[in-house]
């Protein structure tokens, strides 16, 4: 106990360091882009958009030559969207964070230029833009 009261200071700094050090981990990954700013990558031809919503969510409608591999087997199913790592990928899911852990998952995985339509696509059809089922 003496230990601690005579290192307090110390302690928490190390604990204060150690939290700044976890914040990136635990914050979401992948830049957000507009939907101006995807709607400008899209025309572009460039860009892969990755849906990893559901079956059912895609089928209601999502944005038009959009892959998609829902989440949980995105991991297994990266090879299909392999020749896309040099290239710009959107990731996309309804509200955008499943999108937030696929943009991890392929930055991990060693995609160069991931990105999340901030909004998902509830965002994306409030603003009007066309989706096709």
């Amino acid at each position: 106990m003496k230990f601690i009261d005579d290192n307090i200071w110390i302690i928490a700094i190390a604990v204060v360091s150690g939290g700044a050090l976890l914040i990136p981990t635990l914050q979401r990954r992948g830049a957000k882009l507009s939907q101006l700013q995807a709607t400008q990558l899209i025309n572009q031809g460039k860009s892969l958009i990755l849906d990893v919503r559901s079956a059912e969510e895609f089928a209601a409608g999502h944005l038009q030559n959009a892959k998609h591999i829902p989440l949980p087997e995105l991991n297994t199913r990266l090879k299909e969207i392999e020749k896309s790592k040099t290239s710009t990928v959107i990731t996309v899911c309804e509200h955008g964070k499943r999108a937030s852990s696929a943009a991890a998952l392929l930055t991990k995985a060693g995609f160069d230029q991931v990105f999340i339509l901030d909004g998902g696509v509830a965002a994306w059809k409030s603003q009007g833009l066309p989706t096709v089922k």
